[in-house]
């Protein structure tokens, strides 16, 4: 069992405060990532789950047991960080082992365990090798290895990811996705990487300012942001956001053109619209939307980005397939999917 509850959780350091009164419940054999910008108070909120920082104020519940109080070797969680800490005189095999040794388990036992987590891991023809003698992705998987063995409720995950180069990431995310059907147990991810969240959660909860600003899954998250913050943080590239009035049941852009506004609002109300890159056709000038130049276009095979200087507005992207050609310099129309627009009022939260 892996259930998590936290319970108005506070973490100060100093007159300094880092987490502001989080409530959240993380149910056995989810998968949740904890998102948001640097310093926004993800791996403090993580340390405070696993014992490693102490909570200030408010409650820490696995499986329905207060472990607020109690130390990290209390909480039944392992805890797999950025940095591998692999022993360097010690084989792959030792290495997986070596918590269990410690803690006295028997030899078969400790044998038996680890194999089985050499087999999950794919690790099997590298046991009797040193971590100097693997990759990066090897040596993490290593580190995930000494976590398994240890059988414990969840595992905690800290940007685990962020030492690897692009091509390992994507591997990784792999293996780690397919660790977690196999095993079916309580996984909680942090990284500040949005793509990383968007493929592997269950549940993401984006943290901003050590607040949660939305709990949800990639999908919910995507299409039915809270607010700006959420909006522009969920999707790459980020949402595009435009300034617009409304009058009645149209809005207008300054300069450009208008269409429905389908919530109730009172005449001449501010609000941002907000489209996504995806979410744009690229019409004749004087169709559409609005109107502009396309001031460079950026080809990445599959698709196209193409940052568009709007006429007396700002610069937006526009993500199109990569089999068309669009020269820079080149007058485009825009026409937004009216189905896909979100709508934000003065204070950044969703209109709905």
């Amino acid at each position: 069992m892996g259930a998590i509850r936290l319970n108005k959780v506070e973490k100060w350091f100093g007159d300094l405060q880092v987490i502001k009164g989080i409530d959240l419940d993380i149910q056995d054999g989810e998968f949740v990532i904890f998102v948001g910008p640097s310093g926004c108070g993800k791996s403090t909120l993580l340390r405070l789950i696993s014992g490693l920082e102490e909570t200030s104020r408010g409650a820490i519940e696995i499986d329905r047991k207060d472990v607020t109080a109690l130390p990290p070797s209390g909480r039944c969680l392992s805890m797999v960080f950025q940095s591998y800490a692999l022993y360097p005189h010690m084989s792959v095999r030792e290495n997986v082992g070596f918590g269990l040794k410690t803690a006295g388990v028997p030899k078969a036992e400790i044998d038996s365990k680890v194999n089985a987590a050499a087999e999950v891991l794919k690790l099997d023809d590298y046991m009797e090798r040193r971590p100097k003698a693997l990759s990066g992705g090897q040596r993490q998987r290593v580190a995930i290895g000494r976590a398994i063995v240890r059988e414990p409720s969840a595992f905690l995950f800290d940007e685990p990811l962020s030492n690897l180069d692009a091509a390992l990431r994507v591997e990784m995310r792999f293996e780690i996705a397919r660790l977690h059907k196999s095993l079916g147990t309580t996984m909680i991810y942090v990284t500040h990487d949005q793509v990383e969240a968007m493929t592997l959660a269950d549940k993401i909860v984006v943290l901003q300012a050590g607040k949660i600003e939305q709990v949800g899954s990639p999908r919910e998250l995507y299409e039915r942001p809270d607010n700006l913050f959420v909006a522009q943080f969920i999707g790459s590239p980020k949402m595009n956001v435009l300034p617009c009035s409304v009058e009645g049941s149209r809005f207008s852009l300054q300069g450009h053109g208008e269409g429905a506004y389908p919530h109730a609002a009172a005449a001449g109300k501010p609000v941002n619209l907000g489209i996504r890159p995806e979410h744009i056709a690229l019409v004749a000038e004087g169709e559409g939307h609005c109107v502009g130049t396309v001031e460079v276009a950026e080809y990445l095979g599959a698709d196209t980005f193409l940052y568009v200087s709007l006429d007396g507005l700002e610069t937006i992207q526009v993500r199109i397939n990569g089999s068309e050609e669009v020269a820079e310099g080149a007058r485009v129309g825009l026409k937004f999917d009216e189905s896909r627009m979100h709508f934000f009022d003065a204070d950044g939260k969703a209109v709905r």
